[in-house]
């Protein structure tokens, strides 16, 4: 069996606009590279300035587009983790915010007026396919041919991206007006649901649907998600009306258009984190259309064993960052309340407490990709601007390198299945072939780098590796581990034993069997036979230090005698 998992490396998505619209929707007009200027400053790149026609033309290669628009449309690419700005709304509003024409919006959750609140139950049958389920109402929402298409685009560019093809999560939106509430989700055989899909004249069903869409360019896609289950996930209305098959197909009884009015929108999922997500950006985007505007109006969700849960969450959060942290990492020196002023512009509304030693952030419900204090310094940077940072040499003089098969098992004589590589799908170059095991190979390329150097050469990396992990919801988890190399005339076992003892010391780890740290004998193909020994902390192995083998220190072509040293810190921090 293959040990190694497999990620797939995803491309920043682009967003599309029609130029005209982007402009009237800003309040002004800008000359193409007046705009590609503004993007930039906001972290976003312009990548192409085309047309419809021009589009098919490419397309079919034939220089004819009949009966195709000569609209301009402006291709943007959006960072992957920014679902906030993947449609024209979204977009919109960070940049009004970001050039400070606007206040970021505050979303709210409201409870139903006049009318009893919308149910979505779950029963026990979905923990066999898509166990979770979210679900929300856009009331009193006015569509326009724009809207609308962005709309639907927007669902299909959350499944492109965070559901990951729909394996997480499945959009669903129906015209709350041709359904009746409380709605059921159940799995039921394939023989036993029947219903008219999306577009279609006539019922089929489930197995005829599945085989309907065997060659369909889009939904075939999406058919091996469901397919070999013996249950199949479907929506139904209070009269046995179908809403949908997620994630394969919605019911055509429901289909939404530009004078539906009120819309129900149900995301079904195999991750709840995700679905929440999900949720939160599709109903705040085009809450701006609602009659109350920034308003979603929250659906009750019943799971089978009797839990409830009201959606959507909509959660603000508050995190504090100390404003010396922010100009440290950036390598600038703004006062506490400029950083504040510019982390707003970000749609992150902030203010200076403790006596300016710290900035407030509160993160909204569209900012799911703020999870750590880089990711607030990451947006002070952008808004401060990249262009603007004083640019000077690093303190420290390395070479990067990337990690290929060869550096992580075959050169330090162990087989690729052995080790827990995560190896990248679609690979652009060898060097790009797998995410690192070890920090060593890198170490030992540096020093290969530097032969010319006066001995003895002493190097060490604290960083992330990434190991395979089947109880993480993405196959692999990250580790932060520390390595250290020395490399002389002679081995110097002993200067990097020492090392390990100070380094112990320092995370107050005594040498001790029961509590502290030992080593013992160990054997491992990178290390000399005999002079190899395992790290042992609090009653697990940390790691290995050693006299490197001499294949390993010709396969990285040196010459002279080294040692190594590297454990995971992950236990300590």
């Amino acid at each position: 069996m293959r040990s190694a998992a497999v990620v797939q490396v995803c491309d920043m998505p682009t967003v599309s606009v029609k130029r005209e619209l982007l402009f009237q929707a800003l309040g002004r007009r800008y000359t193409d590279e007046e705009f590609d200027e503004l993007c930039f400053e906001f972290g976003l790149e312009l990548d192409e300035i085309t047309s419809e026609k021009d589009i098919i033309s490419k397309e079919q290669g034939d220089g004819k587009a009949e009966g195709a628009s000569d609209i301009i449309l402006y291709k943007i690419d959006v960072p992957a983790n920014r679902y906030d700005l993947l449609c024209l709304e979204g977009l919109v509003r960070g940049l009004q915010v970001f050039k400070e024409r606007i206040k970021a919006p505050r979303y709210k959750r409201i409870m139903p007026v006049n009318v009893d609140v919308q149910r979505l139950i779950i029963t026990e049958e979905t923990a066999q396919v898509r166990p979770h389920a979210v679900a929300a109402v856009l009331r009193n929402i006015t569509f326009s041919k724009d809207r609308y298409d962005s709309f639907i685009d927007l669902q299909e560019k959350l499944h492109q991206n965070i559901c990951r093809k729909r394996a997480l999560v499945a959009i669903g939106t129906h015209d709350l007006d041709t359904i009746s509430g409380p709605f059921t989700y159940t799995a039921r055989p394939p023989s036993e649901i029947r219903f008219k899909p999306l577009n279609q004249s006539k019922e089929y069903t489930a197995s005829e649907i599945m085989d309907l869409y065997r060659t369909d360019s889009q939904l075939k896609h999406y058919l091996h998600i469901i397919e070999n289950k013996p249950l199949y996930p479907v929506i139904y209305d209070s009269n046995s009306v179908v809403l949908s098959m997620p994630p394969i197909i919605n019911g055509d009884h429901t289909k939404i258009s530009l004078n539906t009015r009120n819309v129900f929108v149900e995301c079904t999922a195999t991750d709840i984190t995700k679905a929440k997500i999900v949720l939160d950006i599709l109903v705040t985007m085009f809450s701006e259309y609602c009659e109350k505007q920034f308003t979603v109006e929250a659906a009750e969700v019943t799971y089978f064993n009797g839990k409830t849960c009201i959606y959507p969450e909509l959660a603000y959060r508050r995190e504090k960052v100390k404003p010396d942290l922010i100009n440290k990492k950036i390598g600038i020196s703004e006062t506490p309340s400029s950083l504040a002023k510019l982390l707003t512009r970000m749609c992150l509304k902030s203010h200076v407490t403790g006596n300016g030693n710290n900035i407030e952030i509160e993160i909204p419900p569209t900012r799911a990709d703020i999870i750590h204090a880089c990711d607030i310094i990451e947006d002070a940077a952008i808004a401060y601007g990249y262009n603007n940072i004083q640019m000077t040499i690093p303190k420290t003089y390395t070479i990067a390198n990337q990690c290929s098969q060869e550096d992580i098992a075959d050169k330090l004589g162990v087989d690729i299945s052995s080790t827990k590589a995560v190896h990248i799908a679609n690979p652009k170059t060898a060097e790009f072939q797998v995410a690192r095991t070890s920090l060593l190979p890198g170490l030992l390329k540096t020093i290969a780098a530097n032969r010319k150097m006066p001995l003895p050469l002493k190097l060490f990396e604290i960083s992330d590796v990434v190991l395979k992990d089947s109880t993480k919801d993405v196959g692999a988890r990250n580790q932060r581990n520390l390595c250290a190399i020395y490399y002389n005339k002679n081995p110097g076992f002993e200067v990097i034993h020492g090392l390990l003892d100070r380094v112990m010391q320092l995370l107050a780890v005594p040498p001790s069997k029961e509590s502290g740290y030992l080593i013992k004998a160990a054997e491992d193909s990178a290390f000399f036979p005999g002079r190899c020994a395992e790290i042992l902390a609090k009653g697990q192995s940390i790691g290995k230090l050693g006299v490197l083998h001499p294949d390993v220190i010709t396969k990285f072509e040196l010459t002279m005698p080294c040692s190594a040293l590297e454990i995971n810190i992950e236990p300590f921090l």
